[in-house]
Order: structure tokens, then C-alpha cells, then sequence
């Protein structure tokens, strides 16, 4: 009787952080030298099928570098970009330039100066925030957003939306280990989709739910069901259901991807009653114990387990969940 003894997963020699040889890229050279794959494989403990996939994916980077001929979802995620980028600045910056023309040809009238004066503020005021959010995408598209997190509870976190008193659920003092200005955003983002999103809500609340080794904050939305395609519309920067990019902002897209760099999830799920926005953050991990940074990433909660939801690629590989 032959006994097969299982192999746990282990680091293949070089390829820990901060060594000077990566063993994957010496692998893959040896390939395009002229080795054999099944030579350098078995030479170097790798399976053949992994070595063959890391050359291939070598070959195809390289190509398309020295081409200058990004992969397809590369081109896709610099279309989106653009689409944000141009969408997002322009509107505001078209309606300051009309207000400067006006102001141009107004008469000494002081209120309709002072009222121009108002409008063009608030055009400025919005170009500024468009700014703001376009660079805080590129960077997560990058994936160079680093946050800086300490403990904050949810009531510091969403004392822009509500009182701490009318927060459900653990409550207003429950404590997250987040970066306070990246998740005083996603709160943001999230009540405001809740509340503008047609049809109108008839209630919003925020309630704060602990599932270990998870914290969840729900954006709970009473009313009618937000229909489908406005509901998946609401994960895409400025786009609507019939494709006419009419003024969605980068709201839960970005939501979406600061959350993932905290090791979280962001989704929506919903029922005749009620729709529920929801971020989902995880305990940060003991003191006394070295951080898997794969755990964050990798855990699964049969607690909010769904029979009928979608899943849509997010940032970085991670995925929002619209049930």
C-alpha cells in the first residue's frame, strides 16, 4: 500500500521579501535561455505547469512593454480612468467658466455680484473635491494608497451623518482599526448612495454589526428595491444603466477599493423591504503574533452567506458582493 504524504505550502527559495534573487524571475530566465521547463522545474523543486504559466506570463509583459500594447483589462482599467478623469473635472470647471463670463458682463448690481461670486465658490468648491477624488483613485488603481490605521470608533467616524445615539446595532462606540480619513470617506460614500439613489428611501439609518473576526457598518435603506442595473451602475465611476456616464460620481467604486486596502469587503444586498450598504472591515490582527497579510484577504464569513448574490471584480483582485 503506497501512502502519499501532502506537502503544506511553503516559500520557494528567493522568493521572500527583501532577497536580492527572486527565484521565480532566475526560474523563468532559465527558461528563455533555452532550458528545458521540466529541467529547471524539477532542478529547482517547482511544478512544471506553474513554471510554464510565470514564463508565459513573462513573454506576454514583456511583449506587451516593449509594444506599448497594454493587456486588455490594463486598457479597460486606463479607459475607466479617463472616463473618470475627464467626466469628473470637466462639468465643474465648465460651469466656473460660465460663471467668470457672467461676472464679466454683469452691471455694478452688488447682489448679483455677490450671488455670481457664491455660485462660481461652489463650482470651485466641487472642482476641488472631483481633484481630490480622481487623484485617491488613481492612486488605489495603482495601488499606492497605504493607509495609516489606529483604533477609532464608528461614531467619530460618521459624526458628519448622524448622532451617536442613533446609531444601531454594537453601537456608536464600537472600535475599528482603520484609517480614520479613508473610512470617514467610504461612510460618506456609502450614506449618500443610500440616500440620493432613486427611488427615494423612506428611512436611512447606520447600524454596526460584530461578526468576529469581522466588523461590519450597514447603511440600512427602508423602501423600494433599488433596481438591478442602477444597483450594479452604483460599483462603476460615473456611469448609469443606459450608458450615458450622467453624473455618477466615483462614490462606491473608490468605497469599494479603500476598503480593500484595509482588508475588507464592501457590497449591497436588498429585499422588497429594504436594501442594506455595508463595509466590512477585520479585526486587526494580536500583538504577539506575526501578520499573514493572505488571512485578511482570503477569510470567508458564513455568517453573510447568500444563496442569490453576484460578485464583480474590485481593485486589487478583491470583490464587492451586490446581493
Amino acid at each position: 500500500m503506497t501512502r502519499t504524504r501532502f506537502r503544506g505550502p511553503r516559500v520557494v527559495a528567493g522568493g521572500r521579501l527583501g532577497e536580492q534573487t527572486d527565484a521565480r524571475v532566475a526560474a523563468v530566465l532559465d527558461v528563455l535561455a533555452g532550458e528545458r521547463v521540466g529541467d529547471v522545474a524539477e532542478r529547482r523543486d517547482l511544478d512544471p505547469a506553474l513554471l510554464h504559466r510565470w514564463t508565459q506570463s513573462f513573454i506576454d509583459a514583456g511583449t506587451a512593454q516593449v509594444t506599448h500594447r497594454p493587456p486588455p483589462d490594463l486598457a479597460r482599467q486606463r479607459d475607466r480612468f479617463l472616463s473618470v478623469f475627464t467626466h469628473g473635472l470637466r462639468s465643474p470647471l465648465a460651469v466656473a467658466q460660465a460663471w467668470v463670463g457672467l461676472l464679466g458682463d454683469m452691471s455694478g448690481d452688488p447682489g448679483s455680484r455677490a450671488q455670481a461670486l457664491t455660485r462660481l465658490q461652489s463650482a470651485l468648491d466641487l472642482l476641488d473635491e472631483r481633484t481630490a477624488e480622481v487623484e485617491l483613485l488613481t492612486a488605489a488603481m495603482l495601488g499606492r494608497v497605504e493607509p495609516e490605521p489606529h483604533p477609532v470608533t464608528v461614531g467619530e467616524l460618521a459624526a458628519s451623518l448622524v448622532l451617536p445615539e442613533e446609531i444601531g446595532g454594537a453601537g456608536a462606540d464600537t472600535v475599528l482599526h482603520v484609517d480614520p480619513d479613508l473610512v470617514t470617506r467610504v461612510l460618506r460614500d456609502l450614506w449618500r448612495a443610500a440616500t440620493t439613489t432613486r427611488p427615494a428611501p423612506h428611512q436611512v439609518v447606520l447600524e454596526v454589526e460584530r461578526v468576529e473576526p469581522w466588523t461590519e457598518v450597514r447603511v440600512v435603506r427602508a423602501g423600494e428595491p433599488i433596481e438591478p442595473g442602477t444597483a450594479r451602475a452604483l460599483f462603476e465611476p460615473f456611469d448609469t444603466p443606459d450608458g450615458t456616464r450622467s453624473g455618477i460620481t466615483v462614490g462606491l467604486y473608490l468605497a469599494r477599493a479603500l476598503v480593500v486596502v484595509h482588508g475588507g469587503t464592501l457590497g449591497m444586498e436588498q429585499d422588497d423591504a429594504q436594501a442594506v450598504l455595508w463595509a466590512r472591515f477585520p479585526d486587526p490582527p494580536p500583538l504577539d503574533a506575526p501578520h499573514d497579510h493572505a488571512t485578511d484577504h482570503d477569510r470567508t464569513d458564513p455568517a453573510h452567506h447568500h444563496p442569490h448574490h453576484q460578485d464583480d471584480p474590485a481593485p486589487g483582485g478583491q470583490d464587492e458582493e451586490i446581493r
